[in-house]
Order: C-alpha cells, then structure tokens, then sequence
C-alpha cells in the first residue's frame, strides 16, 4: 500500500429514499454492510463501508435519504447527509431512473435540496442514475439525462443496475481515477467502521421491515444489550431489545402465539451467524418506550444522535 500511485478517499453516497443507496454500497463492496429493505427511509446512520484493492481505498459513506422530514430523529438523519457531503472528496448522487422516467415531475422536487447544495462545489461528482434494469429502451433516459446535465453541467452520468451489478465494474474505475493520491486509511481487510454489534441491530432492524406492515417499522428502534462469547461451544450470545412506541405495535411485532417474532428471529440469526462466520444465539425481546424518537437521552443513548 506505499505505491505512490496508490489512492485512497471518501466517497459520500447521496439521494432520494428508495434510489437504491444500500444497495449500490453492498454491491461495490461485494458484502452486505448496509440493512436493504422494499421500503423508503430505511438507514437511518452514516454507514461506512471500505473496498480496498491494489490500486485503490475507497471509504464509501451511505446516508439516510433526503427528504422533508419531521422529529429530533428524522434531523439527525439529515445531519448525517451532510456531514458525509463535507467530509466527501468524490459526491456520488444516486436516483431512481425509472421514477423520474414515468414522473420527470418529481426529479426538481427530489433533488433541489442536493442541487443547491453543490451548485458552486468543485469536488469531482458521479451520478449514478440507477435501476435502469426496469425498462428495456434506453432511449427513454435522454430527457433525464439531459435535465441532470443541465442541473450539474461539471459532473459524470453514469447509468447502472446496482441490484444487478451492471456496469460497477466501470463505475470503480471512473471512482478510483476520481479519487486523491494518498495511502490507505483502513487495514486492507476492513469493510465497514460499523462494531459488530450495530450491524447485528441494523440485521434485526431490517427483518422487521420485510416482516411489519405500515408505519410499525418507522417507529422501532433496536438495541442490542449483552454480547457475550462462549469459547468452549464456539457461540456468540446476543441479547437484543425492539422498542416500538405504542402497545399496539408490540403485540404486531410478537404475533399470533410468538409467531412473527420467532421467525424474525430466525432470520436475522441465520444472517448475523453469516457476519460472524460462525454460531450464534439471539434472544429478542419487545418493550414499549413511548415516543422514543422525540427523547433525546434515548437517541443519544443509542448512538442515534451525536453527543
């Protein structure tokens, strides 16, 4: 990692929920190191994930969706988009192709905010203009194109498939020709900042948005209390609490006779124990906390809300 021609920086991942943001991050890091559900406004912290090569670090930042939000949460989450745009050598937008196709009304309405905020930026910017696996003519994409040229006139297009993977290969190479010269910051073998921990909660977290309906997943939060290691049976212990913030939603998330909690558990066990490579135990237990999202101590406590 001292070749002089060696680059190393950070990557801020930008956009509109539901632009496929998760999803591109997992795919250029080839591991799953961000929660990815149907469903808009699922990340709620800067994740950091790292792909490291022998040309290259890149230190990718995904971020919560940017959207009109309300609450001490929802601000921190945007706080959090920010923060990774000031810290960013390379600003890589993402936006959904096929949405702004069938409904180019939406695009000022959606990106406004970020196209203000790097109007007069110098940085080098790549928009990813995804999901492009949803329509078979490509001709359709010249109109949005051509509004997202004319919105930043400095910066590349690059249109992709992140669930299916095409075109990363050429977007790495666009990245890394973007990046500063530098040595790498990260050991080679690090994918993510993110402890073990918050990844097993973001796990248990992303299995209650696939399994609950509504505004329940919106209004849960996922706190892992003990993680112990057996070493003589070869198992990790996990003990973690879903507070929800009404009744109501606590007996959504048990289910009929434990029903839906039990297979909840099942699953995100099956992937923790893929994360660690090895066996695990979870123990998930619900508790009613009402209106967590306003208690400050509450977010803070939860690494929700900076100190």
């Amino acid at each position: 990692m001292s070749d002089t021609n060696f680059r190393c920086g950070r990557v801020a991942i930008l956009g509109p929920p539901n632009a496929g943001k998760s999803t591109l991050l997992n795919a250029l890091l080839g591991q799953k190191v961000t929660i990815v559900t149907p469903r808009p406004q699922t990340t709620r912290n800067q994740i950091v994930g790292i792909r490291t090569d022998a040309q290259s670090q890149m230190v990718f930042m995904d971020t919560p969706g940017l959207t009109q939000v309300r609450g001490r949460l929802s601000k921190t989450m945007i706080q959090a988009v920010w923060q990774s745009l000031g810290q960013a050598d390379v600003i890589l937008p993402v936006l959904d192709a096929h949405l702004y196709i069938l409904h180019p009304e939406f695009l000022e309405r959606d990106m406004t905010p970020l196209a203000n905020a790097l109007a007069e930026d110098a940085r080098p910017m790549i928009v990813a203009v995804n999901k492009v696996d949803l329509f078979a003519d490509k001709s359709r994409m010249l109109p949005l194109l051509t509004r997202l040229h004319d919105m930043w006139p400095k910066a590349e297009m690059f249109p992709l498939s992140a669930l299916l993977k095409d075109g990363l290969p050429a977007l790495v190479e666009l990245i890394r020709t973007q990046l500063p010269l530098g040595a790498a910051a990260f050991p080679e073998d690090q994918i993510s900042t993110a402890p073990l921990r918050f990844m097993a909660a973001e796990i248990i977290r992303e299995k209650l948005f696939l399994h609950l309906r509504q505004e329940v997943p919106y209004s849960v939060a996922v706190n892992v209390e003990s993680w112990e290691v057996d070493e003589k049976r070869a198992l990790t212990i996990i003990h973690a609490v879903i507070y929800v913030a009404r009744p109501m939603h606590k007996a959504m998330i048990i289910g009929r006779a434990g029903a839906t909690i039990k297979q909840i558990g099942m699953e995100a066990r099956k992937d923790i124990q893929e994360l660690l490579e090895g066996k695990a135990h979870l123990e998930l237990w619900v508790k009613v906390r009402e209106r967590w999202f306003d208690d400050v101590g509450f977010l803070r406590e939860m690494g929700l809300m900076p100190e």
